[in-house]
C-alpha cells in the first residue's frame, strides 16, 4: 500500500510538470486576462501584439534579438508595436523620447542604436539635454526634434503615457500584450515553469506568445 502511494505521488507530480509547460499556458499562471479588453490597432485576421518595454531595462535588451527573430517569423500574422513605460511618471524622459521619434516616424529605425547607447556603450540618457543631444548626434535635425519634443500631442501622449500602462494592467517590462486581451511576461513563465534554465526563458516566453497568437486567432 505503502508503495502504491509513492507511485500515485510521482504521478501526480509528472502530471503536473506535464501541464506546466510554456507551449500549453494556462490563464492565471503563464498568462493573465486582462479585466477589460482593449480596443486594437490590427487590422483583419492580424492579431495585436504590443510590447511594453524601458530602454534602460536589461530584460528588454536580452529578450530583443530574439523577440525580433519571432515578429519576423510572425510575418503577416501579427501587427508589433511598442510602447514604452514611463517609469518616473509624466517627465519620464525615455519614455519622452521614444513618443518624439515614434512621431517623426523614426523610432523603428532608431531603436537598436538607443539600446545600444544604454547596454553596450553604457551612456545613460536620463535627461531632455541628454536625448536632444543624442538625437543630434544620430542623424536627427536637432531643430526639428526639439520642435516636437515639445509639441503639444507628444507631451499629451506623455502625460497619458502612465494611464495606458494602467488601462493594460502592466507595471513591469518586458510585458507582452496579444490581442488586447491576455498578458505575459518572462517573470510569469518563469514563476510557472520553475525549472526553465535561465538562458531559455525568452524562448519559453516566446513560446507562450505562439500559443497565444493561436488563441487570440481562433477567436476572431
Amino acid at each position: 500500500m505503502r508503495l502504491l502511494k509513492i507511485a500515485l505521488v510521482v504521478a501526480g507530480l509528472c502530471a503536473a510538470t506535464a501541464f506546466a509547460s510554456p507551449t500549453a499556458p494556462r490563464n492565471g499562471a503563464e498568462y493573465t486576462t486582462l479585466k477589460t479588453p482593449q480596443p486594437v490597432q490590427a487590422q483583419g485576421k492580424k492579431v495585436e501584439v504590443i510590447e511594453f518595454f524601458m530602454y534602460h531595462c536589461p530584460a528588454c535588451y536580452a529578450l530583443e534579438p530574439a523577440m525580433l527573430e519571432w515578429v519576423k517569423k510572425q510575418g503577416d500574422n501579427i501587427s508589433f508595436r511598442r510602447i514604452h513605460l514611463p517609469l518616473t511618471g509624466e517627465n519620464d524622459p525615455e519614455a519622452h523620447m521614444f513618443l518624439t521619434l515614434e512621431a517623426m516616424k523614426l523610432e523603428e529605425g532608431l531603436h537598436a542604436k538607443i539600446l545600444s547607447t544604454w547596454h553596450v556603450e553604457r551612456k545613460r540618457l536620463k535627461s531632455d539635454a541628454d536625448n536632444i543631444d543624442w538625437a543630434a548626434k544620430n542623424g536627427v535635425d536637432k531643430e526639428k526634434y526639439t520642435a516636437t519634443y515639445n509639441s503639444f500631442a507628444v507631451m499629451t501622449r506623455l502625460k497619458n503615457a502612465g494611464r495606458v500602462a494602467s488601462t493594460y494592467e502592466v507595471n513591469s517590462t518586458p510585458t507582452m500584450i496579444v490581442d488586447g486581451r491576455y498578458l505575459t511576461n518572462p517573470t510569469m513563465v518563469d514563476s510557472a515553469n520553475p525549472g526553465i534554465p535561465r538562458p531559455q526563458l525568452g524562448a519559453a516566453t516566446l513560446q507562450v506568445l505562439d500559443a497565444l497568437v493561436e488563441q487570440a486567432r481562433k477567436g476572431k
